[in-house]
């Protein structure tokens, strides 16, 4: 059960008091001044709560925690749900009620230096932990505060453990170190929830150790175990409205930074107009992600974003048509498991981009072989497997 709301304001109004910190010996000091009774292990326990309840995520931070935890999610103050890489499932956390949500949302917020009350009632921020944090205040969430953590990657996976977890087959895994050797330029897509920026990570841990990497992301995910990695991240503006920093500024300033890769996170709007160009004047190797419903929608996806950016229609076709390499989609099934569907190559057809499956995940979960095989091995040369 969490501490009562007036024990917590009484605790909190003397730590604020006397500029200390919320750490556990000071919670306790001042729960015995406040004429708390209990026993040395009870004393301890609810010195534990009361601190998650003043400087961690309250009764969340259990489930943060927790190694193989991918998401929690928060709908009502009896509704807490938690993805373990399965699909979402409801867990037995409860608050006290929906101010308790909502003092977590807001204190969380501050946390990221972001504003969040009446006036500006939702948030997207990063923790200093670099869990992705967004939250929405009623009445914009009509049920009361909604609270939606995103846990970052604690490490990368390798080709080995993603096909142990079923998530590609074996036989794919010489072909991606092809693609990477090679240095094309590649779009991983999908939904969200699909995996992207886990295979991102993976095709980097991929690279040459003597590639120099730049990573300009809206907020740092990508956990490469590479040993050159250069991490830039975005800053959305201040209260008054200034000081913002895009991913459009971020990938030009890259482009000065001597990368041998250049990756964005994901692109979502003008960053992409930038993006391609850096795939058309010699910065080979580039990966992004972008969310799309299967790989042939992708080109139309990068159209309507760079549209946002000033390039008209036939340019964005003849610079992903020029650039663009391969496009390796992943999709999430109903069983909640993340798997590759496909990897296809781009080409021109008359005034637009189109891509053709070039390697494709079989019924029986394998691999087999798709229309673009032939121009896929031909972009790779003499690094391409054996055909099946």
């Amino acid at each position: 059960m969490s501490p009562d709301a007036d024990v917590l304001d009484r605790v909190r109004t003397r730590l604020l008091a006397a500029g200390v910190a919320p750490t556990g010996a000071e919670v306790a000091r001042a729960l015995r001044e406040d004429g708390v009774l209990l026993g040395g292990d009870g004393l301890l326990a609810e010195a534990e709560r009361v601190q998650a309840e003043l400087s961690g995520a309250g009764p969340l931070e259990p489930l943060l925690r927790a190694p193989d935890v991918t998401d929690v999610l928060v709908t009502a103050p009896d509704e807490v749900w938690v993805d373990r890489g399965s699909g979402v499932e409801r867990v037995p956390v409860r608050f006290r009620d929906e101010a308790a949500v909502r003092r977590l949302a807001q204190r969380l917020a501050a946390s990221c230096g972001r504003r969040l009350d009446d006036a500006v009632p939702y948030v997207d921020g990063r923790l200093p932990d670099g869990t992705r944090l967004h939250a929405v205040l009623a009445p914009v969430s009509v049920g009361g505060t909604c609270l939606s953590l995103r846990v970052p990657r604690r490490r990368s996976f390798s080709l080995e453990e993603l096909v142990a977890a079923g998530s590609m087959p074996a036989e794919l895994g010489p072909w991606l170190r092809a693609v990477v050797d090679g240095r094309l330029a590649v779009v991983v897509s999908g939904g969200t929830g699909t995996g992207k920026t886990t295979w991102v990570s993976m095709l980097l841990a991929a690279c040459d150790p003597r590639d120099r990497i730049v990573v300009v992301e809206d907020s740092a995910e990508l956990v490469p175990d590479h040993p050159h990695v250069v991490r830039l991240e975005s800053r959305p503006p201040n209260i008054e409205g200034a000081g913002a920093i895009t991913l459009r500024d971020l990938v030009r300033q890259s482009l000065r930074m001597r990368p041998d890769r250049v990756v964005v996170g994901e692109v979502r709007g003008a960053e992409v107009v930038d993006m391609l160009a850096a795939f058309n004047t010699g910065h080979e190797g580039g990966l992004t992600t972008v969310h799309a419903n299967s790989a042939a929608d992708v080109p139309a996806r990068l159209e309507a974003l760079a549209l946002t950016g000033g390039l008209d229609r036939a340019a964005v076709h003849a610079q992903m048509a020029a650039g663009l390499d391969v496009v390796v989609h992943l999709e999430r099934g109903r069983d909640g498991v993340r798997r590759w569907a496909s990897v296809s190559v781009a080409r021109r057809l008359g005034d637009v981009t189109v891509l053709d499956d070039a390697l494709r995940r079989s019924h029986a979960g394998g691999l087999e072989l798709g229309p673009g095989h032939e121009r896929l091995v031909e972009r790779l040369g003499s690094r391409a497997p054996e055909l099946p």
